[in-house]
């Protein structure tokens, strides 16, 4: 039994919130179909399904975004045939969305209070800043973030905007806080702070539906667990029932284990050098570290440690403020992403609907615009060629839609992922780095992910794996990189492979110690 679950505050209360028979159709597909729950003070209720089950046509429904076909949402004993946005907010429904929804140009503060900042008084009745950021720092406090309420959102990496999203539904006189994949970017540390958050949420009395793919999360967070498959509940999980398994059998109506993939054969030369290399982030610590081919080095650390900062190094996005970057055997300067294109280095980002995709472009575009002139006859862009190069990655990577003139933002997440990745292995990689790889993405989207980089690997491509998942880390990695505010704490391999040790070099200590 989770640990929540054993002093649940909500087991015996009665739902303040009830949804009856919901049910949503779009055309040719069936969103959500009779789908009924309770919802209790004080209990954490776990969401899963796999990507297309319906869990976001269900929130978008509590959110009064989507209205369903049928069915009712009753609050209080009251039943209503559909929410508003403005009757889901006045119902105490709050949202922290996987997709930031912040405003870079603003400050923590103020984004935390968007729509609601209070004023001062007197005739011009101007915002009260310092009154907003008092207000807001209890909040970063009980999150454990190292950022200040002035801090502006810009400055901040995305799993420290993640934290901001979270302090804004905890600012609202919330009954219950829908969390959508809210650890997809926090690694260990500040996911186990989240987790206490939830359970302090809980001991007030108001109510959690945690959805996440992270599913051993789901397991120590969750009173019940709630399964979605075709938009149909198909079960529920409570006490001892809920476990890792049971949640999978019922989430794609089979047994299925994550396939972690098996180690590298062999390592080959170093392909990607760094040595004293500085970032913007930490520019008093250098950073030492080698790539292989034939090899996915995992790189691991707390938020802030620096990861990020390294890869957009790597990929040219910022400039290195010393070092040297070698690449086979040459030293390189990538004064732009396009330099490292050119060169073979290659970056899958986080943020891939913000940084690694066109949404709005179909998949075959997506694919080929990076390399336009491999397609054009006579200073032309050939369609027929860009067709072709998109239907043989989309044969190629299993990439799962309609045919590639689909848009691109219409796929799921695992989906979008392998179109990533499609257009860069048109362009024969030397090194790819993949930035939280499968975040947001469902446990059988994530083996054929892992499965596509260790090919990679295999075909002697140097692969650069930055993960704030532990099981990924461990699981996929051929020896790992331990970052710690800007430099390289040490490097293992497999045989001492533990959460435990790659914690320890995580906040700035040894193995030994």
């Amino acid at each position: 039994m989770s640990a929540s679950a054993a002093a649940s505050p909500g087991a015996a209360a009665e739902p303040f919130l009830r949804l009856s028979g919901l049910r949503k159709t779009y055309p040719g597909v069936v969103a959500l179909s009779d789908f009924s729950l309770d919802v209790r003070p004080g209990e954490v209720i776990g969401l899963v399904g796999e990507n297309g089950a319906g869990k976001s046509t269900l929130m978008k429904i509590l959110g009064g975004v989507v209205e369903p076909d049928g069915g009712s949402v009753e609050i209080d004993g009251v039943a209503l045939p559909s929410l508003t946005v403005a009757e889901s907010m006045a119902a105490g429904i709050a949202f922290v969305h996987q997709e930031l929804n912040l405003f870079d140009n603003l400050t923590v503060a103020a984004n935390v209070y968007i729509g609601r900042e209070p004023r001062k008084l007197g005739v011009l009745h101007l915002v009260d800043d310092a009154r907003m950021e008092r207000d807001v720092q209890p909040l970063l406090d009980r999150l454990g973030a190292t950022f200040s309420p002035a801090t502006m959102v810009a400055r901040l990496s995305i799993a420290e905007q993640q934290l901001v999203e979270i302090a804004k539904a905890l600012s609202l006189s919330s009954r219950l806080v829908i969390l959508d994949e809210p650890t997809s970017s926090l690694p260990i540390a500040e996911t186990e702070k989240l987790l206490e958050v939830i359970a302090g949420l809980k001991a007030h009395g108001i109510a959690v539906i945690f959805i996440s793919h992270r599913l051993h999360e789901v397991v120590e967070a969750s009173d019940r667990v709630v399964v979605l498959r075709d938009g149909r509940l198909v079960g529920t999980l409570e006490g001892d029932a809920i476990n890792h398994d049971a949640m999978v059998r019922l989430m794609v109506g089979r047994d299925l284990k994550v396939d972690y993939v098996p180690p590298a054969t062999a390592a080959g030369e170093v392909v990607l050098s760094v040595k004293g290399v500085r970032t913007s982030a930490h520019p008093g610590h250098v950073i030492d570290l080698d790539l292989r081919a034939g090899e996915i080095l995992g790189l691991a650390g707390l938020v802030g440690a620096g990861r990020t900062e390294l890869a957009r190094v790597l990929f040219g996005i910022d400039r290195a403020m010393g070092g040297n970057i070698t690449l086979n055997g040459t030293e390189v300067r990538f004064a732009t992403s396009f330099d490292a294109v050119e060169a073979g280095v290659f970056l899958i980002p986080e943020d891939r609907k913000g940084a690694g995709l066109l949404l709005d472009l179909p998949i075959a575009q997506n694919i080929t615009l990076p390399n336009l002139s491999e397609y054009a006859r006579s200073g032309l862009v050939s369609h027929e060629a860009e067709l072709e190069r998109a239907k043989r990655s989309r044969t190629e990577l299993d990439i799962r839609a309609a045919d590639v003139g689909q848009r691109a933002g219409s796929l799921s997440g695992g989906n979008q992922q392998k179109v990533v990745l499609a257009k860069w292995l048109a362009m024969k990689p030397k090194a790819i780095i993949f930035d939280e790889p499968t975040r947001g993405i469902d446990v059988g989207a994530k083996a054929e992910i892992y499965r596509l980089m260790r090919g990679l690997s295999d075909s002697g491509v140097a692969v650069l794996m930055i993960s704030s998942d532990m099981e990924e880390v461990i699981g996929v990695s051929d020896r790992v990189a331990v970052m710690h505010e800007g430099r390289i704490q040490g490097t293992i391999d497999r045989a001492l492979y533990s959460e435990e040790n790659i914690l320890r070099l995580a906040v700035g200590k040894s193995i030994e110690e």
